[in-house]
C-alpha cells in the first residue's frame, strides 16, 4: 500500500505555471484583538484606525483596522502556497486598497501566477504572483502583485521558459479607489496629530521622521504569527542557523509596519493608504536591530470630483541601525549601507 502524504510542504519553484490559480486556506475573520494587537506590535498612531469617533467624522461606519494589517492577513493567507520554501520575498508593484475592512469582516484570498524565471545559480526561481483579498461579500479589499525567490527541489529538473510579467511604474491616479462616504468638512487636524495638509507638501521634500524602534524577538514572532504567516525563514531557529545568516530573519511585511507606524511624526495626515506602487526589501533585519524611516514625496496629485482631498505619492525608506537626517536612500545604482526597506505607495490627505 503507496503512503499518502498528508502534510504540506509548500511549493517548489517546479511546482508552478504560468497561469494557475490558488485558492488559499484558511479565511480569516478579523477581531477587535487582531485590531489591538497590531496597535500594539507596532505602535501605529493614524486616528482613522484609533478612533471610532474620528472614522465616523470622515463618514466611516466604524473605525477600519489599518491598510497594513489587513495586507499582512491576505499576505499571510498566500504564504503556505506561494513562499513556505522562499529564499526571500524580493519586491511589490500595482496594489491597489480597493475597500476598507472592518472588526467582523473574514477575509479570503487566491492568488494566480503571472511569472517565472529560474534563477542563474540553478537552485532557486522567482516566482510572481497577483493576490486578491476579498470579504465575506465576494468584494475585493486587496490587489496586489509580488515577487518571490522560491528554492527548487530538484536543481537538476529543467528550467521553465521564462516570462516576466509586465507591471507598471506606478498605479495610476484615476484607478485609486476613495472610500465610500468619504467626507472631510469635519476633519480634525488637531485629533488626528499634525497641522499640515496636503497642500504643506512640496515634491522633492525628505521629512525624516526622527523616532527609531527597536525588534524586539518576541514582538516580530507575535506580529508574523498573528497574520499567520509561517515562512520557515522567520521561525526555525534550527534550519535558519544553518543557512549563510545564522538566524532567522524578521518578516518584512513587520519592517513595512514600522516604516509606517514611524511616519505618523511628519505624515500624521496621511490617514489613509490607497496604493502600492513598488516596493523592496533591501536586506535583512534580524532581532535586536533599530529601524528609523524617512519619506520623499514623489508627486502630489488632485483626485477626479474632490476638492477636498489630494493624493500623495510617497517613497519611505527603512534603515536599521542608523538615524535618516542624512536620507540615506538610492546611491549609484544600489543603495545607501543599512537601507533595508525601499517602499513607494499613495496616500490620502485632506485639503
Amino acid at each position: 500500500m503507496t503512503a499518502i502524504l498528508k502534510t504540506n510542504p509548500g511549493n517548489f519553484f517546479e511546482d508552478f505555471r504560468v497561469g494557475q490559480v490558488i485558492e488559499h486556506a484558511t479565511p480569516r475573520t478579523i477581531t477587535a484583538g487582531d485590531a489591538a494587537l497590531y496597535i500594539a506590535l507596532t505602535g501605529s498612531r493614524f486616528a482613522l484606525n484609533s478612533s471610532e469617533p474620528f472614522a465616523h467624522s470622515l463618514g466611516f461606519p466604524e473605525a477600519p483596522i489599518d491598510d497594513w494589517l489587513l495586507f499582512h492577513l491576505v499576505f499571510g493567507k498566500t504564504v503556505p502556497d506561494v513562499s513556505l520554501n522562499a529564499v526571500a520575498n524580493l519586491g511589490y508593484a500595482a496594489g491597489r486598497f480597493l475597500a476598507p475592512a472592518y472588526v467582523g469582516d473574514t477575509v479570503s484570498a487566491t492568488s494566480e501566477v503571472i511569472g517565472l524565471k529560474q534563477n542563474s545559480n540553478g537552485e532557486t526561481g522567482t516566482v510572481y504572483v497577483r493576490s486578491i483579498g476579498q470579504n465575506q461579500l465576494g468584494e475585493t479589499v486587496l490587489d496586489y502583485v509580488r515577487w518571490v525567490m522560491v528554492r527548487k527541489r530538484d536543481t537538476a529538473s529543467p528550467a521553465p521558459e521564462a516570462i516576466l510579467p509586465t507591471l507598471p511604474d506606478a498605479v495610476p491616479v484615476e484607478a485609486l479607489a476613495i472610500p465610500d462616504g468619504l467626507v472631510l468638512e469635519g476633519y480634525d487636524d488637531a485629533r488626528a496629530g499634525s497641522a499640515f495638509r496636503w497642500g504643506d507638501y512640496a515634491v522633492g521634500e525628505k521629512i525624516d521622521h526622527v523616532d527609531g524602534m527597536t525588534i524586539e524577538e518576541a514582538e516580530q514572532q507575535l506580529a508574523t504569527r498573528l497574520y499567520q504567516n509561517n515562512a520557515k525563514v522567520h521561525f526555525n531557529q534550527f534550519e535558519q542557523g544553518q543557512s549563510r545568516f545564522g538566524r532567522r530573519l524578521i518578516y518584512g511585511g513587520h519592517i513595512i509596519s514600522l516604516a509606517r507606524a514611524l511616519s505618523f511624526n511628519g505624515l500624521g495626515n496621511a490617514f489613509k493608504l490607497v496604493g502600492l506602487n513598488g516596493g523592496r526589501h533591501v536586506a535583512p533585519c534580524f532581532a535586536g536591530d533599530t529601524v528609523y524611516a524617512w519619506s520623499e514625496v514623489v508627486a502630489a496629485d488632485t483626485l477626479p470630483g474632490r476638492t477636498d482631498l489630494g493624493a500623495l505619492r510617497l517613497r519611505t525608506y527603512a534603515v536599521k541601525n542608523r538615524t535618516t537626517a542624512d536620507f540615506p536612500g538610492r546611491i549609484d545604482g544600489g543603495y545607501a549601507p543599512d537601507v533595508v526597506l525601499e517602499l513607494d505607495y499613495w496616500t490620502l490627505m485632506p485639503r
